[in-house]
């Protein structure tokens, strides 16, 4: 796992005070200019007046940024192949620093460890996520299945016995 840090291959884009409007009008300008048709794709106009057509891909990037700016939230970027430190891996889950090496222990998220250190990709943190959010998902839905099959939410449908 070659090793490019998040913390020094990414950067945090906070809301910039008092230029809301202009994010608006940024976002209106790429939906406006969105779509299939390569005459109405937006473009950057260099200092010697050449333009260079957006690729759609960064579009959608731009368009999600711009969104979390004009909302006040900050935005980081970084590459999926960056690397995390356990403590930016566990804040990035909002979890503790030992409940995520807890988690890297089990053999949950593939790790390198070159000394005392151990290290994350950023890409296998996000598959974690997904999967941990998958299986919630199912698991909470077997508990309501097996709760709809006990019948206990005929049980509490209702006033409370003490109130008939």
């Amino acid at each position: 796992m070659a090793r490019t840090s998040a913390s020094t291959d990414s950067r945090t884009y906070l809301p910039d005070q008092g230029h809301e409007a202009e994010i608006l009008d940024f976002i209106g300008a790429l939906e406006r200019a969105g779509g299939t048709v390569p005459e109405r794709r937006p473009a950057i106009v260099s200092s010697d007046g050449t333009q260079h057509e957006i690729p759609e891909a960064m579009v959608d990037v731009l368009r999600q940024v711009a969104r979390a700016l004009s909302a006040g939230m900050g935005v980081n970027v970084a590459p999926l192949n960056a690397v995390l430190t356990t403590q930016e891996a566990a804040d990035y889950l909002g979890i503790s620093r030992p409940t995520f090496v807890r988690i890297l222990e089990r053999g949950e998220i593939p790790m390198e460890q070159p000394g005392r250190h151990r290290y994350v990709r950023l890409s296998d943190l996000l598959d974690y996520q997904q999967q941990s959010r998958a299986d919630r998902r199912r698991i909470l839905d077997e508990m309501v299945e097996a709760s709809e099959d006990a019948g206990l939410y005929e049980a509490t449908d209702g006033l409370p016995p003490a109130m008939r």
